[in-house]
């Protein structure tokens, strides 16, 4: 039975028009079925590769996303860079003219001492001399800025600090002598920086549009870390400044006095 089933044939007779000839085809079954796999192995075929295009197509469309992205990052970075050298003149030339008024003290610190350029720039001791840890007392920007929030607690919730209304990117100093122990972004403080006074003592800096510094860097007194934004969760440009001591928040007020 299956050898007689091996020889079915399937018969085409073409009659051709005007013709009394006619024209018989013989197909085995079996070649049918050969092509009709070869057909759903091309149908299968084209399929995949229908579909692996529009995976592509996909991962092109995110590849120029990236690229757009980063482009935009590098446009920020080489702003920001510019900035922090703009900066580094500012200061060159602020000790060229207090030099012009005499000599000064190598422990003196000018109001807005600026960050240099890059990590890798070395440092003129006789430029600025080495200030280590000291606790925060100084007010942490250039300007008075406007305290819209002081501490606080409630039961609509806790304010842990100062909010200062300032203009975006003005100078935001460290209020004391440390070292960075984080700097970083969240949703509630956006940009911020931490700073270990020594002593058990603190202060966080938050809401930056840039941050100047990195982890485990030392800095000091008036030191420019960063420039006040709006990031994270904030409503307007302002600085949110905390003083922790033993890891709780005490009253920035009652070390750091506001400029009159």
């Amino acid at each position: 039975m299956s050898s007689s089933g091996a020889r079915r044939k399937l018969s085409v007779v073409l009659v051709p028009e005007g013709s009394e000839d006619t024209r018989t085809f013989d197909v085995s079954y079996r070649a049918l079925g050969t092509v009709a796999g070869i057909v759903s192995l091309l149908g299968l075929a084209v399929t995949i590769m229908a579909g692996s295009w529009w995976y592509l197509a996909a991962r092109a469309s995110r590849v120029t996303d990236l690229e757009q992205e980063v482009e935009a990052m590098t446009r920020d970075r080489a702003r920001v860079e510019a900035l922090v050298q703009r900066l580094e003149t500012i200061e060159s030339q602020y000790v060229q003219i207090r030099g012009m008024f005499g000599s000064v003290q190598l422990d003196e610190l000018s109001g807005v001492w600026l960050p240099p350029a890059s990590p890798a720039r070395q440092v003129d001791r006789n430029e600025r001399p080495h200030v280590g840890a000291s606790p925060p007392s100084a007010w942490p920007l250039s300007e008075r800025g406007f305290v819209t929030q002081e501490l606080y607690d409630g039961n609509e919730g806790d304010h842990p600090g100062l909010d200062i209304a300032v203009p975006s990117d003005s100078y935001i100093r460290a209020s004391g002598g440390g070292a960075i122990v984080d700097v970083g972004e969240d949703a509630v403080y956006g940009r911020y920086v931490v700073i270990d006074h020594g002593q058990e003592t603190s202060t966080l800096y938050g809401h930056a549009s840039s941050t100047f510094v990195r982890l485990g860097q030392s800095v000091r007194e008036r030191q420019v870390i960063a420039l006040s934004g709006s990031t994270g969760r904030s409503t307007a440009p302002h600085l949110h400044f905390e003083v922790l001591v033993s890891g709780e928040p005490v009253d920035p007020l009652s070390f750091v006095e506001q400029p009159g």
